[in-house]
């Protein structure tokens, strides 16, 4: 009998034994996941500062076609060989051109056909075209109209220290007659201030108008422009004023209700403005419509209207996390928009140091 009793003692003591590391085993695995969950967490450097954007197409872009009257018919080249609005000239001959006066020497200069390759919607297209002489002038043309050059004034969303780089927008930059999403050449991130904001109404989307200056002292070189904004380098990082750091929320920690923007609306002041987080719309690939806002501020609304071109990229913050950037207004009510999650700008920000 003592035995048995001894050996259920013993079973026993090894049960709740075992039950007490388990225990301490759990609360280690616990812990652990929690500080790895903190740890894991994005830091960012919310913006609000309006930015001017400077850069160069990749290759040439073609936003117009023409007819060319010659001695003896009137006669389209470009529109004749296949060429479109839209098309970015890429080379000449087999001479890569980035310029519109590169294009125009080479047409000039030549008497014979030309070779022209073109991008079109990530596609290669190549094609030959021969030059005539316009009557008049005595110049010779293809009867293509090109830019090489896009400008404009959006609102920064974000500097990532992890990879240096600081996102805007929260959209990309379109060529406005050809609606062409232009490739980034070199381009400058610019510090720029507002002198005025034409308000917006039902219909007619409102806009910020600035001036770019200290243009020798850019903020970042623009590396790329895609859908979901405009990503550059940043150069002197620690000379620029930035707002303090805070963490980036992931989808699940958003919901609908107050939240806030930052945006500057006069000279160089990045001001808070409040705004409800009206639908969420969750989801599994990137995209620039997740969230849509509503305006509550009175001030903003008394002031603007609402939301205005060029307030793209102003982050969104709720529950003390930037939950993500404006992206566009409701053409139709310019109290309301959408925006894109913070996450898929951070995806984007990776891109350019992998």
């Amino acid at each position: 009998m003592k035995k048995v009793i001894k050996r259920v003692f013993i079973l026993f003591f090894v049960v709740v034994s075992f039950i007490s590391v388990s225990g301490i085993i759990l609360d280690y695995v616990n812990q652990s996941q929690e500080t790895a969950k903190v740890v894991s967490e994005k830091v960012l450097v919310p913006g609000g500062q309006s930015v001017g954007i400077r850069m160069n197409i990749k290759g040439v872009l073609v936003v117009g076609l023409e007819e060319i009257e010659t001695e003896n018919s009137v006669t389209s080249p470009g529109y004749d060989a296949g060429i479109q609005i839209g098309d970015i000239i890429i080379s000449l001959d087999g001479r890569d051109v980035y310029y519109a006066d590169e294009v125009t020497e080479i047409v000039e200069n030549t008497d014979r056909s030309i070779s022209v390759r073109v991008l079109r919607k990530d596609e290669i297209y190549d094609y030959t075209v021969k030059p005539v002489t316009e009557y008049g002038s005595g110049q010779k043309k293809i009867g293509v109209w090109v830019k090489e050059k896009i400008a404009g004034i959006g609102t920064l969303s974000f500097y990532d220290p992890d990879n240096n780089v600081f996102a805007a927008l929260g959209h990309g930059i379109y060529e406005s007659k050809t609606e062409t999403l232009v490739e980034a050449g070199n381009g400058k991130l610019l510090k720029t201030e507002v002198k005025s904001i034409k308000e917006g109404e039902a219909g007619i989307p409102g806009e910020i108008r600035g001036i770019f200056y200290e243009y020798e002292m850019p903020l970042g070189n623009i590396k790329k422009n895609c859908e979901y904004g405009i990503y550059s380098t940043g150069i002197e990082v620690d000379k620029t004023k930035l707002q303090k750091p805070m963490v980036m929320a992931r989808q699940d920690q958003i919901e609908e209700g107050p939240a806030y923007i930052l945006t500057t609306i006069d000279g160089d002041k990045v001001e808070k403005f409040d705004v409800n987080i009206t639908k969420i719309n969750r989801q599994r690939e990137a995209g620039s419509k997740g969230l849509e806002i509503e305006v509550a501020d009175k001030r903003l609304l008394a002031y603007c209207g609402g939301i205005v071109q060029g307030m793209s990229g102003s982050p969104i913050i709720q529950n003390n996390r930037i939950i993500g950037a404006v992206t566009h207004v409701f053409i139709n009510n310019p109290t309301k928009g959408y925006g894109i999650f913070a996450e898929w700008m951070v995806e984007e920000c990776g891109t350019l140091t992998n």
